[in-house]
Parts: structure tokens; C-alpha cells; sequence
């Protein structure tokens, strides 16, 4: 049914252009929700505020948790205290408080759940870890110059605090059905968490809004802009033009998409814990291989980062203020801290301690934002130091190369090509795996918030997928500009209805994470 009803489609995009009809769809609906999400104060983004403002604020509150316990998350991926959750039954504290109570400890809670923690960072990563990092970057740069590095990773380092939070409170939260299936996330957290505190109308509004958007986001953000991004560098590989050529490479990759999500979470993290270690490694040695071979450019090219970012030349985006917004929000983008979409995935691990998760998940932002993006950035940036285009562009993200206007994961190919023999068919591989990866992942995330609204029967189950396999031949037939433009928009959406659930709870993570230090300490 989804493949016929593609054809006339394809038929029409014919003659008029299919990628010039869906820019012409998507661009009032885009620019509605872009003016309401990023309503501003005084020029900024309020949203950005709140994110930025939130993540200092959770940093300071649980005394610097990225820095004090980023080896007791690596311990706790690598399974060094998985013993602590395996059945032992805690003493009663007297404390009724889910989670850290006398109601919870009387069961063995480890048999709850349906992935390891190594699964569910690998399947929560693969959904960060994205064309964000390729393309995305290559975005920030190019419109904010070198200095948006610098304020990319800063957010990614305070994104590691509220990834912690969003993920503690997704395991804390969820719900396991009678078949041992998990349903977690902000849904979960708001709707039951502020139930709890005395605001359940609250708590209902902001679950049920927060799962419009992310169904909204799991069609653009999480997959929408990465089929949109695969299909650039596979048709600049191929050399194809035509738009027809976008809706087939966007039908092949659905099927692939289709055939993984099928078979749910267990299915995803099987698949995401083999692919998202390989890609990001094997994407990271290239850029490093980069970063060898020009060695003696990347002090310059670090000491550009750090200058650009507090004296920005050139560079039409508003000064210091206009490049630190650039890197936050691309980075935002690109980690998702704040937005809460990850603790959908780390809501079905087997533990006991949700702090346990919340631990292991202040990891992502970690290898997303300050380690991969930043290894991208380097390269362009050294790239770059030969003129080969001009910071600032054309102000929407593209700009001239030898001539020729390139955006996003195109700017990426053309740094790594300089230095890596066919790198274009190394990116094109590794576009496409972090595309594939970020989309099974969200179509989870997309269909825990719609069973949320819909319920968990097989026919709602079906609709979805099939909603969810049509975005992905949509983006890869669209522009860049439409599609972004749409995704930001889903993606930040979630953070405001996701931060009240934040800060309502943050003493039940307080809570939690005392009670799991106690425990791994003996």
C-alpha cells in the first residue's frame, strides 16, 4: 500500500519538480511553528535561554555530575557493578517515594526491562549521533564561522547534566507491561511525576503535548533530515540531479528503515549496539587520520576556535552573540539534551537504580557534541585555512566552492576529499549509516509518544510506521531548507513541556542518585 501510493507522486513530481512541492508544502507550516518555537527576548531565542540556563542550573544543582561521575558512567556501560542488579533486595527506608521506598524495594526490580545499559546508550547515541555531526556542523560554521565550535561544545559539556536528569526520571517513571514490554519517557515522567506533586492536570497537558511533538520530531529531525542529508551525498556520488532520483533513493531507504523497526526496541538496540560503535569509530579514525596528517594546523586551527568565538570577523550573524547562538542551537539539535527524547531509550534498560541510566546516558552528549562534532569542525576549519570559501555564506547555510554552492554534508565531503583518496565514498557510507541509525532509533521514540496518545494496540502500532516510512522518502526528495527549517522547529518544541516535568522532579533525582552511589559503594 505505502509503495503504490508513492507512484503517483512520483508520476506528478515529474512535472513540476517533487522536491519544489514539497517546499511549497512544508514552508508555511515550517515558518508557523519556527516563528512560535523561537519566539525571542531582546533578539534571543527564548528557548535557547531555557535550554542554555536549565543545563547551567542542573550542572551547579547536582555538583557538576559530568565532571565528578564521567568514570562511574563508563564503569557502569563497561558492567563493572552490574551485580548491584541482580536481585538484591534493599532494606525499606521508609521513604515513599518511587524509586527509593519502602513500595518499590519489597520486588526485584532488574527483571524489569529489555536492554543492557551498553544497548540502550548505543540505541539512545545512534539517535543523536546523526548527519548533526556532519552536516549539521558544517552548518554551524559555515553561517557562525570557527567560534560556533567553541560554543557548541560548551553546550554539549552542559548538555551532559540534563541528559542525566531527563534519563534518571525516564527509568523512575516508566511503565512495564504484563508481556515485559517497557513504555517510558517525558510522557511517562510528567504525566505520573506531577501527578505525584499535586499537579496532574499540568502533568497531563504537558505529556500529551510533548508527545505531539515528538511524533512531529521523529518525522522531521529524526528522520526526515536524515534521509534528506543521505540522499545529497548518495546522489553527488552517483552524479544524479533529477528529483525523481531523491524519491527513490528515499524509497530504498525506507524499506531498509522499515525491515529494523519491525521488530521494536529489542530489534533497534541489536542493531544500533553493533553499527553506532563501527560508524562512529571508523568516522572518528578519518577524522583523526585528518588531524594527523596536519598536525602542525590544528593548534592554529583551536586557537581560531577560542578567538573566533569572542571576536568573530566577518561574519554576518550578529557578533559574539549571533555565533554563540549558532553553536547552541546547533548543537541542541545535534545531542538533544533537553529535549528528552533519549530517555524514551534508556527508559527500557535492566536495572533497578534509575540513576544507574541517568549516569550512563550523561555519556551521550559527551560523544555527540564535544567528541565527534568537534573532530568535524577541526577538519573544516583546517580545510578552510586554504580560502577555500568564505564564513558566513550565504546566510542560510551555503556557500562557494570552487564555484559550485554547497551545503551541510556537501561543505564535509569537500574538506575530507582534500585530503582522503574517494572520502566521498567513505562519507556517502558513513551519511547513510548515521542516517539509517538516527531513524530507527526515533521511530522508537516516535512510537512510544504515539501508543502514549493512541494506545498500544497493533493497528495504531501500524499506522505509524507506515506515517513514519512516508517522511523518509519526503526528506529525501525535499530541499535542505525546508526540511531544517521543520525539524528544528519539532525538535525544540519538545524542550518546553520536557523542563517543567525537569524541575518539578529534580529532588526525586537528587534522591535517586544518592541511593545508587550508596549502593555501588557498598
Amino acid at each position: 500500500m505505502f509503495l503504490i501510493s508513492m507512484f503517483p507522486m512520483m508520476s506528478f513530481a515529474q512535472e513540476k519538480g517533487l522536491d519544489q512541492q514539497i517546499d511549497e508544502a512544508f514552508k508555511p507550516v515550517s515558518d508557523f511553528f519556527s516563528n512560535v518555537i523561537f519566539f525571542q527576548i531582546s533578539g534571543t531565542p527564548f528557548v535557547l535561554i531555557l535550554l542554555v540556563a536549565s543545563a547551567a542550573f542542573f550542572t551547579i544543582y547536582f555538583g557538576f555530575p559530568n565532571i565528578r561521575y564521567f568514570l562511574t558512567a563508563i564503569n557502569v556501560v563497561r558492567g563493572k557493578y552490574d551485580d548491584v542488579d541482580k536481585g538484591v533486595v534493599e532494606k525499606a527506608h521508609g521513604d515513599v517515594t518511587p524509586g527509593g521506598d519502602a513500595i518499590e524495594t519489597i520486588k526485584d526490580e532488574s527483571n524489569e526491562g529489555e536492554v543492557s545499559h551498553f544497548q540502550a546508550l548505543a540505541t539512545a547515541v545512534s539517535g543523536t549521533v546523526g548527519n548533526g555531526n556532519i552536516a549539521g556542523v558544517a552548518l554551524a560554521i559555515a553561517l557562525g564561522g570557527p567560534g560556533a565550535t567553541f560554543w557548541m561544545i560548551i553546550c554539549g559539556l552542559l548538555g551532559m547534566s540534563t541528559k542525566f536528569v531527563e534519563c534518571t526520571l525516564g527509568v523512575q517513571y516508566r511503565d512495564v507491561g504484563e508481556d515485559g514490554t517497557v513504555y517510558g519517557g517525558p510522557m511517562y515522567y510528567l504525566s505520573k511525576g506531577l501527578k505525584e506533586k499535586g499537579f496532574q492536570t499540568l502533568g497531563k497537558i504537558a505529556a500529551v503535548l510533548f508527545a505531539i511533538f515528538c511524533i512531529g520530531g521523529s518525522f522531521g529531525g529524526g528522520n526526515a533530515a536524515q534521509s534528506n542529508q543521505a540522499t545529497v551525498v548518495i546522489k553527488e556520488l552517483l552524479g544524479l540531479e533529477s528529483s525523481s532520483a531523491g524519491a527513490i533513493i528515499g524509497l530504498v531507504l525506507a524499506f531498509i528503515v522499515g525491515i529494523i523497526i519491525i521488530g521494536g526496541i529489542k530489534r533497534i538496540a541489536t542493531v544500533t549496539e553493533k553499527v553506532v560503535p563501527f560508524m562512529a569509530l571508523l568516522y572518528l579514525l578519518a577524522c583523526l587520520y585528518i588531524l594527523g596528517a596536519n598536525f602542525s594546523l590544528v593548534d592554529d586551527a583551536i586557537s581560531l576556535i577560542i578567538t573566533e568565538a569572542f571576536n568573530p570577523q566577518a561574519i554576518g550573524v550578529g557578533g559574539v552573540i549571533g555565533v554563540l547562538l549558532v553553536g547552541f542551537k546547533r548543537a541542541a539539535f545535534s545531542n538533544e539534551a533537553g529535549a528528552g527524547s533519549a530517555s524514551i531509550a534508556h527508559s527500557a534498560v535492566k536495572t533497578k537504580y534509575s540513576a544507574s541510566e541517568g549516569l550512563v546516558a550523561l555519556l551521550e552528549p559527551f560523544i555527540d557534541t564535544v567528541l565527534i562534532c568537534t573532530m568535524t569542525a577541526l577538519v573544516i576549519i583546517i580545510f578552510n585555512f586554504g580560502g577555500a570559501f568564505e564564513y558566513g555564506g550565504d546566510g542560510t547555510g551555503g556557500v562557494l566552492i570552487d564555484g559550485l554552492r554547497v551545503e551541510g554534508a556537501g561543505i564535509t565531503s569537500k574538506a575530507f576529499a582534500q585530503y582522503i583518496p574517494y572520502s566521498n565514498v567513505f562519507l556517502t557510507i558513513a551519511v547513510v549509516l548515521f542516517a539509517v541509525s538516527t531513524m530507527i532509533s526515533w521511530s522508537y521514540y516516535g512510537l512510544q509518544s504515539w501508543k502514549f496518545l493512541f494506545g498500544r494496540g497493533k493497528k495504531a502500532d501500524l499506522v505509524y510506521k507506515i506515517l513514519f516510512l512516508t517522511f523518509v522518502v519526503i526528506g529525501a526528495a525535499a530541499s535542505m531548507n525546508s526540511i531544517w527549517a521543520f525539524s528544528d522547529a519539532m525538535i525544540f518544541a519538545m524542550v518546553f513541556p520536557n523542563m517543567i516535568g525537569l524541575f518539578f522532579l529534580m529532588p526525586i533525582v537528587k534522591k535517586q542518585l544518592k541511593r545508587y552511589l550508596e549502593a555501588i559503594r557498598g
